[in-house]
């Protein structure tokens, strides 16, 4: 399991436009097979940082995810938004065990 948390802060006159790509984005990537979860978390002090939390079932999986289409068009279509470029931490997961984790569509892993 690979869960990345990518920090995201766009310009202030563009955090409705980010919203529309990144939903967009999210809704694309959870009916990838290897994607375990991509939330999408905007800070409650300042709407224009995000966070991204993606869990993958492996690196090989983020890897297919930075390949597709619908990322291209999100990484094309974000980059005039940002006010800072994006920054990105990865996790190994601790708790729950990977067996407990879910797909989207609520299936066991």
């Amino acid at each position: 399991m690979l869960i990345i948390h990518v920090h995201v802060h766009v310009k202030k006159e563009s955090v409705e436009a980010f919203k529309a790509a990144i939903l967009a984005n999210s809704r694309a990537s959870v009916r990838e097979p290897g994607v375990v979860r991509f939330d999408v978390c905007q800070q409650a002090d300042d709407s224009t940082r995000f966070v991204l939390v993606e869990a993958y079932r492996n690196s090989d999986a983020h890897a297919a995810h930075r390949e597709t289409a619908h990322y291209a068009t999100w990484r094309d279509a974000v980059a005039p938004m940002m006010a800072s470029p994006r920054s990105s931490v990865k996790f190994e997961a601790v708790f729950p065990a990977e067996e407990s984790w879910r797909l989207p569509d609520g299936a066991p892993r």
